[in-house]
């Protein structure tokens, strides 16, 4: 049968699915390495060519949105009328008839070096490093995984931005554990993001203010290597519990972004690319200026410590080609770079709509084209 529509041209389609479904469709396509708007595509396709699919329960279905090519829309509105199912039924029945055809190519895997760790980071501050990570960790969480986000600057805007309070400065917090003023623990601070269809496996661990204390008494320290290696002995317990640990760090090259980035080197065993630092960045020179410090304090860092600390890649955020030759021309510096760009994030609404009614943005707008970017970047951060 040839298909009366172009691929290239799509149109915006809505429908009501369960959540266990919709949640099934994602992991699935993000074990395969395909959009989810492809997926539909040929989970319908395929149901076109069927005389009829068994039904699907769609009871307790909520809003489902994707982009199918113009005319496949109208073909699967047709053939549900014959058939005598609605189309959301219709819609779910292809889904299904997708997912059927494609076995989960990957085993459980087995880690013999805790979880794997992200590090986001850039010496520049306002370039979006906390909507990235926050982004790119519900979207690994979507895909099937057991992730924590951490909130590694006392700043404290990812855990504003997620609606949640910053740990008091007189309980304990990661700060104290790091430097042993505090017996409790760890896990107890963790809190379940909820939303989405990474509920149940996304957690956060907030800020506390007292972390602005945390350089200058690690500077004091004459305690050997504390300083480097304080976030990872905390944190041993708590890698069993996650396959990724996301951390959210400030804009500094202190000591703090020191014990970061130990945290996130390739340990010994470890497959390469498994762990290390995710870089922000927006098209425009002063990026370009606070990357080449940071890149200097890696590499001071590994000199000294014999590691070696993996590029994962760049992440280009707030991109406006409106903004014109600086933007592009910058855009065009990034992806000539050695490491990858591992995706270009557009100056949308939906980011700062997320950010004001302060929930996650894949629970917000899990649709928008910056969430489905943020997927394609998580996609990639798995190989």
């Amino acid at each position: 049968m040839t298909a009366p529509y172009s691929p290239d041209d799509r149109q915006k389609v809505v429908a009501k699915l369960p959540p266990e479904l919709r949640r099934e469709l994602k992991v699935r396509a993000a074990e395969l390495d395909t959009d989810i708007q492809d997926a539909v595509a040929a989970g319908v396709t395929s149901w076109l060519a069927l005389e009829s699919h068994h039904t699907v329960d769609t009871s307790g279905g909520s809003s489902f949105s994707t982009y199918l090519p113009t005319g496949l829309y109208e073909e699967l509105k047709r053939a549900c009328k014959p058939r005598k199912v609605s189309y959301n039924q219709g819609m779910a029945q292809s889904i299904r008839l997708w997912l059927d055809s494609k076995s989960s190519p990957r085993p459980a895997p087995v880690r013999t070096t805790g979880a794997c760790r992200l590090v986001f980071g850039n010496q520049k501050g306002g370039v979006g490093k906390t909507s990235v990570s926050a982004g790119v960790a519900q979207a690994l969480a979507e895909s099937g995984k057991r992730v924590l986000l951490i909130d590694f600057d006392p700043q404290g805007h990812l855990t504003r931005q997620l609606g949640y309070a910053m740990l008091d400065i007189d309980e304990a917090s990661l700060a104290k554990h790091m430097l042993g003023d505090a017996e409790s623990d760890l896990q107890a601070l963790l809190v379940p993001i909820k939303g989405g269809d990474f509920e149940d496996r996304l957690w956060l661990l907030p800020a506390c203010k007292d972390a602005f204390l945390l350089d200058a008494k690690l500077a004091t320290t004459r305690a050997v290597r504390i300083k480097e290696t304080a976030l990872e002995r905390v944190m041993a317990e708590l890698e069993r519990e996650f396959d990724y640990i996301i951390l959210d760090c400030p804009p500094s090259l202190g000591y703090t972004m020191d014990t970061a980035l130990y945290y996130g080197r390739t340990r010994e065993g470890e497959k390469p690319r498994k762990s290390g630092i995710v870089i922000v960045v927006q098209a425009e020179d002063t990026s370009g200026d606070a990357y080449d410090m940071l890149a200097d304090q890696m590499d001071d860092l590994c000199d000294d410590l014999k590691i070696e600390i993996e590029v994962m890649g760049f992440v280009v955020n707030l991109y406006d080609a409106r903004n014109g030759f600086i933007a592009t021309s910058s855009l065009q510096s990034w992806q000539n770079m050695e490491e990858p760009v591992l995706g270009v994030v557009p100056e949308l609404k939906e980011q700062r709509e997320a950010v004001r009614r302060k929930e996650p943005l894949l629970a917000y707008e899990p649709d928008c084209e910056q969430a489905q970017i943020l997927r394609k970047i998580a996609r990639r951060i798995q190989g």
